[in-house]
């Protein structure tokens, strides 16, 4: 018997790939996966480290961009994060980034406490066809470690 292991960076490629084997299926998809990643870190004698994430992924005809918003909003409101509207580092904000990944203009940096812990967007139609999807998708992955 082979074993075979990967070592993810993301979470993303794998919530698409679970679309993309049930696009049959009546809309909207809605998705999470709770996960450990891999990132490089010279400072562990492994030269890398694992890092809990939340990744989730909406589709349906419309891209529902609002709704992975709310989402996010929901679940640091439970966590006792504040909205920070004055980028004053006394809770969260929303940057606006450009990743090809996503959507341009329709991605943004989740900040909490002035620490990047995530991204957000509109998937870009690239992205989502060669995960052969044919419905917008918008998802979020952030990084949950600093709040466990």
């Amino acid at each position: 018997m082979t074993m075979l292991q990967i070592a993810r960076t993301t979470l993303i490629p794998g919530l698409l790939k679970t679309l993309a084997a049930n696009k049959k299926m009546p809309l909207p998809h809605k998705l999470f996966e709770v996960s450990d990643i891999i990132l490089k870190d010279d400072n562990v004698e492994i030269g890398a480290r694992n890092n809990r994430h939340l990744c989730a992924v909406y589709c349906n005809t419309f891209d529902g961009f609002e709704i992975i918003h709310g989402l996010l909003d929901r679940m640091l409101q439970i966590l006792e994060v504040p909205w920070s509207s004055n980028k004053n580092k006394n809770g969260y904000y929303l940057r606006a980034v450009d990743d090809p990944t996503f959507f341009p203009h329709r991605c943004a940096e989740i900040l909490c406490y002035g620490k990047m812990i995530g991204k957000m967007g509109v998937l870009h139609p690239d992205v989502v066809s060669r995960f052969e999807l044919n419905t917008p998708c918008s998802i979020l992955e952030i990084d949950i470690e600093c709040f466990l």
